[in-house]
């Protein structure tokens, strides 16, 4: 595949991610600190990292996470310059970036039909556990309650289980047409 037909894919793809997560946004959403379930709004970049590679996951991943930071940033009244950071990273550049290891977790399986599936799998959870550090470290101070860890665990899982278990079903659909049509 050249860099134009590769930048070509990785954008559009991107894109899709996008309208994906706007489409969802018509839904009424009851977390009230950020995080929503979509309509696997995942998926376009995990497949820029199974069908090109993980190095173009990676950066399409990490522009995705500057896109939704422009258009959803919700911060949490953080005194510190380090709290700012860390939900910079951990709810955002991090989280949506780690959705470009797919490619290599499907690589390393050998890029079977269960592998593509597993490795969305592998990458939402990835994302789940930034998210939760997250909570655990910054937004934590703001909960109303003494079992932070819990509340992190619970309040991201409320999300972002469904959105694995969304992720993983239309991997699982659509793997052996993207195995096919990209000789993986």
């Amino acid at each position: 595949m050249t860099k134009t037909k590769k930048l070509t894919l990785s954008a559009v793809l991107t894109a899709t991610a996008f309208a994906l997560i706007l489409v969802s946004k018509q839904l009424p959403s009851p977390w009230t600190q950020g995080g929503y379930i979509t309509i696997g709004s995942m998926v376009p970049i995990i497949l820029i990292s199974i069908i090109i590679d993980a190095k173009w996951g990676l950066a399409s991943g990490f522009v995705f996470s500057l896109i939704q930071m422009m258009t959803d940033f919700y911060l949490p009244p953080v005194t510190t310059f380090l709290s700012f950071a860390g939900v910079i990273l951990l709810d955002y550049v991090i989280a949506f970036t780690v959705l470009g290891l797919a490619g290599f977790f499907a690589e390393l399986m050998g890029n079977k039909i269960w592998a593509i599936a597993l490795s969305g799998t592998i990458v939402t959870g990835l994302r789940y556990i930034m998210h939760v550090l997250s909570g655990l470290l910054i937004w934590g101070a703001f909960a109303d309650t003494d079992c932070i860890p819990l509340y992190a665990l619970i309040y991201n899982g409320s999300y972002m289980v469904p959105e694995m278990i969304i992720t993983t079903i239309i991997l699982a659909l659509i793997a052996p047409k993207i195995k096919d049509k990209f000789n993986l």
